[in-house]
């Protein structure tokens, strides 16, 4: 890359970055007066700090999103949104509505954490499309014929990803976050930790919809990553760990405070269990819906592609 373009990419860089904070702010305007009233513990660095960390990583993830695709304009822009509000916003405030709803989250607040989010993929993201260039079709990139799957294949790859997504889910949730006795207690069950497999039979019996739950946010993850693996020009590699930081990065949000979840410990659990969880499953996404298998040994060995072809 020749300087003129190290140099022009900076620019880029700087001015999505200025343009992203105000337009973050203006989501959280969403919550208008709704937000409870209760003193949160400061978050684990400094608030400005946490906001342009946040603010950067962000900026940097949606360029690579958009550089990386075979896509443009307006099909970029859109398409782009609704992995980006997906991931950052749907499937977050889902978690939030179901295990704060009868707690810290009113139910007038509930709606605006959805809209909350909008400013980012309605405003920001087509900005940035054209700030990177990419509104306008330069040049001719062919999609990559072995990841067209025949329908059965993509229903059985789902089902398989729910399951996956269940148990990740599930074991990041007892042996990092349940391990902290503040966390148990913010969810009403104080006291010494249950043995594995008892606390799995607890929460099967009274919380079945909860399983329900992450087998469905395990299918509509794969769908919300979709988008940005078939439209990806770039090496496997590279992709996979877009698609892992697109569902990762929104749980680092948990850095800074919360009135809805007061207590940095809770959130530090909170954040270290989503964010390892969720990229390991954005890995195994990716590495399901890159292409097409043909057997149970192409799943694992790239060379039985060659043959078939």
């Amino acid at each position: 890359m020749s300087t003129k373009k190290v140099f022009t990419w900076i620019f880029k860089f700087a001015l999505l970055s200025l343009l992203y904070f105000p337009l973050w702010i203006i989501g959280t305007l969403a919550m208008g007066d709704m937000v409870p009233n209760t003193h949160s513990e400061p978050g684990l660095i400094n608030d400005t700090m946490a906001m342009l960390l946040l603010g950067f990583i962000n900026t940097a993830l949606i360029i690579g999103l958009i550089v990386s695709s075979r896509w443009y304009g307006w099909k970029l822009a859109l398409l782009l949104a609704l992995s980006y509000y997906g991931s950052f916003t749907f499937m977050t405030q889902i978690e939030t509505w179901y295990f704060l709803g009868n707690s810290t989250l009113s139910p007038q607040l509930i709606p605006r954490l959805f809209l909350m989010g909008l400013s980012i993929p309605l405003i920001y993201i087509p900005l940035a499309v054209l700030i990177c260039n990419k509104w306008k079709k330069r040049e001719n990139t062919m999609g990559d014929k072995s990841m067209v799957m025949p329908f059965t294949q993509i229903l059985l790859k789902l089902g398989f990803l729910a399951i996956v997504y269940m148990v990740i889910y599930w074991l990041a949730g007892y042996f990092i976050a349940w391990k902290n006795p503040e966390l148990r207690a913010f969810y009403g069950s104080p006291g010494d930790i249950a043995p594995f497999f008892a606390h799995t039979l607890e929460r099967i019996n009274n919380s079945p919809f909860l399983f329900l739950l992450q087998l469905a946010r395990g299918i509509l993850f794969a769908i919300i990553v979709m988008p940005i693996i078939i439209g990806s020009k770039v090496k496997p590699w590279l992709t996979a760990l877009l698609v892992a930081s697109l569902l990762a990065i929104p749980h680092l949000v948990h850095i800074m405070p919360n009135p809805l979840m007061p207590a940095a410990s809770v959130r530090l659990s909170h954040m270290i269990e989503t964010a390892t969880s969720t990229f390991i499953f954005g890995l195994i996404i990716f590495w399901l819906l890159h292409r097409r298998h043909y057997n149970l040994k192409d799943l694992i060995n790239r060379n039985e592609i060659e043959h078939k072809e």
